[in-house]
């Protein structure tokens, strides 16, 4: 005969709660795949804050401007706080970003942003662009920055 089944009666009743209740540790340690989604308006405001200093005609390309053109992104409401950021473009190259509104809420939201927002900047200067990687522990605040970011971007080059 099997072990379990007559000599040790109850080791069998302790293995199965030890797994029922790793299961469940395990299962709402999970997080969910997809962010919460939270009411904002689908569309950005058109020009939300942007100024134009210098020229502002069209230059050969893709509706880039020449001169030095400063667009305030749209705010981003995220899990954690608004995130929103400015950006500075010269002849159409991005040559500065600066975050306006970052979460701030607590001392970790503090730390995280502390050191998400300068990795963020550096990565915008380098890709041009807002396409860029997602800073890892700070995901939200990268989802919010690359959205701020693009919708500067966009206000920019209408």
């Amino acid at each position: 005969m099997h072990a379990l089944r007559k000599n040790r009666p109850l080791r069998r009743g302790v293995l199965a709660s030890a797994a029922t209740v790793s299961g469940l540790v395990m299962l709402l340690s999970l997080k969910p795949h997809t962010p919460p989604q939270i009411a904002a308006d689908p569309a950005p405001a058109p020009s939300s804050g942007s100024s134009t200093a210098g020229g502002s005609g069209a230059a050969g390309g893709a509706g880039r401007s020449t001169g030095t053109r400063t667009v305030t992104g749209e705010t981003v409401q995220t899990r954690w706080g608004p995130v929103q950021v400015r950006v500075t473009l010269v002849d159409g190259r991005i040559t500065d970003v600066t975050a306006l509104a970052q979460p701030s809420g607590n001392p970790r939201d503090r730390e995280i942003s502390g050191y998400a927002i300068p990795q963020l900047r550096r990565e915008a200067l380098a890709a041009q662009s807002a396409s860029i990687d997602t800073v890892s522990g700070a995901t939200y605040t990268s989802d919010g920055y690359r959205r701020s970011l693009q919708s500067a971007l966009d206000a920019a080059r209408r």
